[in-house]
This record gives structure tokens, sequence and C-alpha cells, in this order.
């Protein structure tokens, strides 16, 4: 794996008061709009923005993912979404997103700050008319080695069984 200085931009976002569940922080749902916000974030970086879209019929499937929430989200809080490519190569992507609070719209997490929330995810590249996975193009195979990254200490787990 290749480790570069490249990082893919903070996606920022302002919890809004409609996400607010019945227990008076952020709802479960609201936490994977977010973080679908900076999967697209990372697709436009990549080259797989909606120009390729509509000029391949290509795109990226998420087909797995693992979510953790770690801390209660309140309404107006400020978001800030860290991505991390973990590699790329054939026809798939692995890449994690991590949600700060932070002290204002377009803030940057402290150094020492801890997530509210994470999720890992395996994304395919899919034809969309033929309905298969094909092969990523050589340049954003290329685009994902700028930002491939060490994986964080959370990534790869799996849920464990109970008792």
């Amino acid at each position: 794996m290749t480790t570069t200085t490249a990082s893919v931009p903070l996606l920022h976002r302002t919890v809004r008061p409609e996400w607010i569940d019945y227990n008076g922080h952020m709802s479960e749902a609201f936490y994977v709009l977010v973080f679908g916000h900076a999967t697209d974030a990372l697709m436009i970086e990549t080259g797989l923005h909606s120009g390729y879209r509509e000029s391949t019929g290509c795109s990226l499937y998420t087909v797995e993912s693992h979510l953790r929430y770690l801390r209660d989200v309140p309404e107006g809080a400020h978001l800030a979404v860290r991505t991390r490519v973990l590699g790329a190569a054939g026809k798939k992507a692995r890449f994690t997103h991590e949600m700060y609070v932070v002290a204002d719209a377009e803030g940057e997490p402290e150094a020492d700050a801890a997530p509210v929330a994470t999720t890992e995810l395996m994304a395919v590249h899919v034809d969309q008319e033929a309905g298969r996975a094909v092969p990523l193009p050589d340049a954003v195979l290329a685009r994902f080695a700028e930002f491939t990254e060490q994986a964080p200490e959370w990534a790869g787990r799996s849920i464990a069984p109970v008792g």
C-alpha cells in the first residue's frame, strides 16, 4: 500500500432539527445520510463525478458497511467528516469516514478529538446498463492511490457475537 500526504477534503454539515429523534439526539438514519454525502464527495475527488456517470453509465455502489455510533449528537452541532481511502484495486474500493463535532460550520477536529461515529465501506464499480461490476479506470485508481493511507485501528472489525 502506498501512503501519501494527500487527503480528501473534510465534509461539513450542521445537524438539522428534523434529524433529531425521540431521544433528543441525531437519529441513526442521518448519520448514514451524512456519511453518504461524504462518499459522494470522495467520488467527486476521485473522478467518479456526475459527468463521469453520465458519459460512462458507471458508478460506485456501496456493497458493505460497518457503522459505529459512539456518542450522541445534538441538534445544531457542526459536523466534520474525515475520509480515509484504505485501498482500491480492480473493481473495488475500501474507505472509512470518521464524524466529529467541531466548533463551527467549517471547523477542523481538534488533534485529540474522538469521533462521534465511524463507518467502514466496501464499494464496487458498476456498469449500470450491464448490471455488473467492472474494473475502475486507471485514472480513478491512480486518484484513489493518491489518497490511500493506513487503516485506523478500528477498521476491519466485525460485530462480536452476544454471550
